[in-house]
This record gives structure tokens, C-alpha cells and sequence, in this order.
């Protein structure tokens, strides 16, 4: 089950063509769909990419309420899924993309098995923005569907580092597209307080088995609602004293 799960969800992305959510099939348990996003991811990595970063979900109070969950999730961002900062996006490898902007952390060396996070774990921070692009048909999934389909995780777009500082809990983030504002917000939109996403993507990478080396990117989570992609667009996130980060939209090729 969970081979033919991950199968089908590759075949998806790889093809462009939304499949039927796996919870109509079959009731998934969280940690069934972990081992579905593993062997997924997986698939990934025997092409030929490498693991880059985890991401957090849910991060949000008013996204958490929606889907009924009171944890955050987490998924895997590999290289294939890295835009260079004001890069070019091709739609056309997408099914239905949004991009909301995140804020990311960078370790500073490897996670040890059981070690509770400490100081002096990351090093660096930046402004960033992820693109997400369910599997799903219509972008509807349950909580399981959503894990099993490594968190919706398409494509990241990261800004300059900076050194960590503290005072990272509200911060305004403003969202642009063709330099008009897509959405407004704070940094306390994730977690109240971005650190918090720290000690929270160790425990959950902890948890299902995700590697933690130094260089690993986090994606703490989304500060504001995402918006919808279309070809043609100049898309940036700006995260008061952190900076933007900013990518375009091809003019050629469409979401399918």
C-alpha cells in the first residue's frame, strides 16, 4: 500500500495530471502517511536530487483550526525544488501552484539523535518564499492526504542570509505580485514567534526519521494566506530587517 500510495502521487507531480485524494481509497493513519511521504520523497532522491531542508505546516493558528489539528506537520524539501533568488518558475511543471511567504532558518551543524535543541543551533536566517502545489484534485485533501503528499512542497525561493537575531515575532511581511500588495502580515503569524519553529521541526524530524545535517534549510512557515500563480508574474516577499526574496513567472506554460 504504501509503495503503490507514493507511486501514485509521483506519477502525479511527474505528470502534471492530479490524482484522486489516497483517503478516498483508503483511511490513512499519520504514521502510514509519513512512510508514504518517505518512499515519495524517496523516488526523488534515486533521480538524482539531494535533501536540502524540511518545512513545517499548519503553523498557523486560523490553518491549524481549519484542518482540525492541533500540531504542525512536516515535509522535505530536496534540490530539485531550490529557485535561485529572482530566478525564472516554468508553470508548465506544475498542477495548481500558490506561493506564500515564509521565513527560513539555516543549521549550523548536525542534529544528534534525541538532542534537544540548544543555542547556537542555527546560524542564519532569511526572507523566503515557498510554492506549494497539492497532487490532489481541486487542491482538497484530508490531514493524512496532505502528509502523505509531502506537505504540498514544490519549490522554495530563498533571500540573503543574515545573522540570527532575536525580536523575529513580528516582523511585517508584505506579499507582492507585479508590485502590487497580494497579502500583508506579521512574522507572529507562524507560531506566534518564528523560533518557536525550531524546537518544533527537531522534534518532528525527530520523530519520522528526517535527516538534520548542517546546511539544513527550515522553512518555519507561512505568514501570510497563499495566492494563486499565473504566467507572467513577478512575485516577492519582503520581511521587515530581513530583506525579500523574489522570483518570476514564465511567460510560457500554464498550471495544468
Amino acid at each position: 500500500m504504501i509503495e503503490d500510495f507514493a507511486a501514485r502521487l509521483d506519477e502525479a507531480a511527474t505528470t502534471r495530471k492530479p490524482c484522486a485524494q489516497l483517503s478516498a481509497d483508503h483511511e490513512l493513519s499519520l504514521d502510514d502517511a509519513y512512510a508514504v511521504q518517505r518512499e515519495l520523497v524517496e523516488r526523488r532522491l534515486a533521480r538524482g536530487e539531494r535533501h536540502f531542508g524540511v518545512k513545517l505546516g499548519f503553523t498557523s493558528k486560523a490553518k491549524a483550526a481549519q484542518m482540525g489539528v492541533d500540531d504542525v506537520i512536516i515535509g522535505r524539501l530536496t534540490s530539485g525544488m531550490v529557485l535561485a533568488d529572482g530566478d525564472e518558475l516554468d508553470l508548465g511543471d506544475l498542477i495548481h501552484p500558490r506561493a506564500e511567504p515564509e521565513v527560513a532558518f539555516r543549521l549550523s551543524r548536525d542534529v544528534e539523535p534525541g538532542e534537544a535543541p540548544g543555542p547556537g543551533l542555527v546560524d542564519a536566517v532569511a526572507p523566503a518564499i515557498e510554492v506549494i502545489d497539492s497532487r490532489y484534485r481541486d487542491f482538497k485533501f484530508s490531514l493524512a492526504d496532505v502528509v502523505a503528499d509531502n506537505t504540498s512542497a514544490a519549490a522554495v525561493v530563498l533571500g540573503q542570509w543574515q545573522p540570527l537575531e532575536a525580536g523575529l515575532d513580528n516582523r511585517g511581511v508584505v506579499f507582492e505580485v507585479d508590485g502590487r500588495i497580494a497579502g500583508a502580515g506579521s512574522t507572529a503569524a507562524i507560531l506566534g514567534d518564528p523560533l518557536r519553529a525550531i524546537p518544533a521541526a527537531v522534534r518532528m524530524a525527530q520523530r519520522y526519521g528526517l535527516p538534520l545535517t548542517a546546511g539544513t534549510v527550515l522553512l518555519a512557515g507561512a505568514a501570510t494566506p497563499a495566492v494563486a500563480l499565473t504566467a507572467g508574474t513577478h512575485v516577492s516577499a519582503t520581511v521587515s530587517g530581513l530583506g525579500r526574496a523574489r522570483f518570476s513567472v514564465a511567460d510560457q506554460g500554464e498550471p495544468r
